[in-house]
């Protein structure tokens, strides 16, 4: 069995071309790690590798944590190999940061690796990742909905950005079942430690590892191979969503800093599955990327790409999800633009006629028909309700007016606010008001006073279109 293991481990690297690669080996001191640093120390000079083991104490099993730390670095020094090993106080990190303990660990654990990288000179992480986690992953993805991507579980090659630095996370035992690690070990004269955590039900990778797989494999003992051509499928099928979204990205996406704006009219017509990759793929390319990103996050995106501009979601990290008139956006709130040019100062507005205010061009016109396909900067009123003399200006504090379908007045502060305006973008909207007041809150709501009704005479259209 040994050969056979080394064999395809050598095969990995071969053909991922790691070959004469300098690489931080993380080493748990359990049989999987232990089974890739003895493999990948009979490796490294017919592969030209340099190894530098990598071994982190979370201080969450007290003895038995300090006994792993002692046994990963006797090990090490045994192979012959220089080692680093660090601390960490994950449930400090986990309180702080209001995290899972799994997720804190493994965050703690990747910024110590990141950090040993840099002090080695490499951007090689190699971890004992096996077809166990492979499989335990996918169904953790399938348990909290974590969507088509969530299929494709692990990879034997991922890129990431840790603490700023770009890494790659290796997993040259990716086909390799645990049972072999322990049997290889066991071959090898090497006794890797028990971590008697893995045996707390509480987090939910345990749970799936120790009841909800056996319980699948009651119904189809061939579980784990289902499972993994299924992810072999997912993978193909991303692969080619992939390559299309990259060729959409180029038509109607762009990214300033860390703020994506998407472009409304070349989304429109965009298949709902290539549109799904596509709000993946935006939020992968930011801060956070697609941790904690489950399917209700992604469909509640597209839901408000059929909203009207200003609506908006909160999505994990900070990240808000915006709709402007032509526009989407993607990023922290107050990185945001604004679709409302500046303006400042009162505006006298021409009625039947054009007025170019600054960022602005309004069209007034006495119509006799409504269209009910214009946009939300297009309002009909009564004409006559309304008077002779309109104005424009920004919001004052004290402003009020009696919002279409309310039976009172309400601060228009106040009405902002529950509308879920963006603060940035209050204070550019333009005000339309009349010689009795408010008439309309361009873009969002006209004042109950001036709608066209049965006994309008004359319908009053005005339009803003912004221009350069």
């Amino acid at each position: 069995m040994s050969d056979d293991i080394r064999l395809r481990v050598l095969h990995f690297f071969q053909l991922y071309n790691l070959i004469g690669a300098k690489l931080v080996v993380a080493v748990s001191g359990g049989p999987d790690s232990v089974c890739l640093l003895h493999l990948l120390s009979g490796l490294k000079d017919e592969l030209g590798l340099t190894l530098h083991v990598a071994h982190l104490d979370h201080h969450l099993r007290g003895e038995e944590s300090w006994a792993d730390a002692k046994y990963v670095a006797a090990l090490a020094q045994s192979l012959g190999l220089p080692a680093s090993n660090g601390q960490a106080d994950v449930k400090a990190f986990q309180r702080s940061n209001k995290l899972t303990l799994e997720e804190a660990a493994r965050e703690v654990r990747y910024s110590f690796l990141s950090d040993v990288c840099e002090k080695v000179g490499t951007g090689y992480i190699v971890t004992g990742h096996t077809q166990n986690d492979n499989v335990e992953t996918i169904l953790l993805h399938v348990v909290r909905g974590s969507g088509t991507r969530g299929l494709v579980g692990l990879r034997p090659l991922t890129r990431r950005t840790i603490g700023g630095r770009k890494l790659v996370i290796v997993r040259p035992i990716l086909d390799i079942t645990r049972v072999e690690t322990v049997a290889y070990c066991q071959q090898v004269g090497l006794s890797p430690r028990l971590d008697t955590s893995n045996l707390d039900l509480s987090p939910l990778r345990n749970k799936i590892r120790l009841k909800f797989l056996p319980l699948l494999q009651g119904y189809n003992s061939n579980i784990s191979e289902a499972l993994l051509r299924l992810s072999a499928s997912a993978s193909d099928e991303l692969d080619y969503l992939d390559e299309q979204v990259a060729n959409l990205w180029r038509r109607i996406a762009k990214r300033e800093r860390d703020v994506i704006t998407l472009d409304k009219n070349g989304v429109r017509d965009v298949h709902l599955a290539l549109k799904r990759h596509l709000l993946r793929s935006c939020l992968e390319k930011l801060p956070g990327g697609l941790k904690d990103i489950e399917s209700h996050h992604i469909e509640d995106m597209l839901s408000l790409m059929d909203k009207p501009p200003g609506h908006r979601i909160n999505l994990p990290y900070g990240l808000v999800f915006m709709a402007g008139y032509d526009q989407y956006w993607l990023g922290k709130e107050v990185d945001l633009p604004s679709p409302f040019p500046p303006l400042s100062g009162e505006y006298l507005l021409n009625i039947t006629s054009i007025t170019d205010l600054p960022g602005w061009r309004v069209e007034a016109k006495i119509v006799h028909t409504l269209d009910i396909d214009d946009d939300s900067l297009t309002a009909y009123m009564d004409a006559d309700e309304v008077g002779p003399k309109l104005n424009v200006r920004t919001w004052k504090r004290g402003d009020r007016f009696q919002p279409l379908g309310m039976g009172c007045e309400k601060k228009l502060g106040e009405f902002m606010i529950d509308a879920r305006i963006p603060r940035l973008w209050r204070r550019n909207i333009p005000v339309v008001t009349s010689t009795s007041g408010i008439v309309w809150l361009t873009g969002y709501r006209l004042d109950e006073r001036v709608k066209v009704t049965s006994e309008t005479k004359r319908v009053l259209r005005l339009e803003f279109k912004r221009r350069d």
